[in-house]
């Protein structure tokens, strides 16, 4: 199969730059990154990818075992690298994409050389000792919601989950974003990302990594990037000046910066 096709790559920037690859949360696409594209694509070579069963990807190529888990989500990761021929590249996954790159970086670690980790959670769900954010009867309702009524649950929690009500725009092309997902598929990712539990794999990170949560998010409170940072070994946070879970719209001059600084820094 033709991953360009099958994940809708899109590469830009410069064709001699280092490869910077942007991944998308849950419910969204490759636009997503729209507003710090351009920043990026003065020095890098940037790539940009849909998972399948989002935005413009093929969905025939859809797997629901493959896509139980957040292994599958790696293995597209790994395949569109190689189909690039990219190594070493700057993985920037934004909340659940974060921790897809961390399992990517560790099964290829000849295409992944660092991590942007953006508003990232390894675990949704609190445990002891750890605040992820909800209780396990919180996410199961969520759950069974998306799954009763999937377009209402889009449209009452994507403004949620974005923030800023003083911007009601972006709470809509949220909402548009969930929206155009097919709802079978949102359903398998929703369960696959919310039910996760990825804290132990953050320990095995070795390569260079900068967290990068919000000021304020419903999503990953501060707590989460702080638990973040202090599992990868070396990694640096820097929280951005930003409200809710989506900096990369939100806060898109901040996000971008802080990434450039990150990429400019020697390894």
């Amino acid at each position: 199969m033709n991953m360009r096709h099958r994940n809708n790559v899109t590469v830009t920037g410069r064709d001699d730059g280092p490869a910077v690859v942007l991944a998308h949360g849950f419910g969204c696409d490759q636009n997503m990154w729209r507003l710090i594209v351009p920043a990026l694509a003065e020095q890098y070579r940037v790539v940009l990818f849909d998972y399948v069963g989002s935005g413009g990807s093929d969905l025939s190529a859809w797997d629901p075992e493959r896509y139980a888990s957040l292994d599958g989500y790696a293995r597209d990761v790994v395949e569109v690298c190689a189909e690039l021929d990219l190594r070493q590249a700057v993985f920037v996954g934004h909340s659940v994409s974060a921790m897809v790159g961390v399992l990517a970086a560790a099964s290829a670690p000849e295409r992944i050389g660092a991590l942007v980790m953006v508003a990232p959670s390894p675990r949704y769900i609190d445990d002891d000792g750890y605040r992820g954010g909800f209780g396990a009867e919180d996410i199961e309702e969520l759950l069974e919601s998306l799954e009763a009524n999937y377009l209402g649950w889009s449209s009452a929690m994507a403004p949620v989950i974005m923030g800023n009500p003083e911007r009601p725009e972006l709470g809509q092309e949220l909402t548009s974003s969930f929206c155009a997902t097919d709802p079978d598929i949102a359903r398998v990712f929703a369960r696959t990302t919310f039910l996760s539990d990825s804290r132990e794999d953050l320990r095995s990170v070795s390569v260079p990594t900068l967290v990068l949560d919000c000021a304020e998010d419903v999503i990953a409170p501060r707590e989460v990037g702080a638990y973040v940072q202090a599992a990868v070994p070396g990694s640096r946070l820097v929280t951005l000046p930003a409200t809710g879970h989506c900096p990369q719209l939100s806060a898109p001059e901040a996000t971008a910066e802080a990434i450039l600084d990150f990429l400019r820094t020697p390894r």
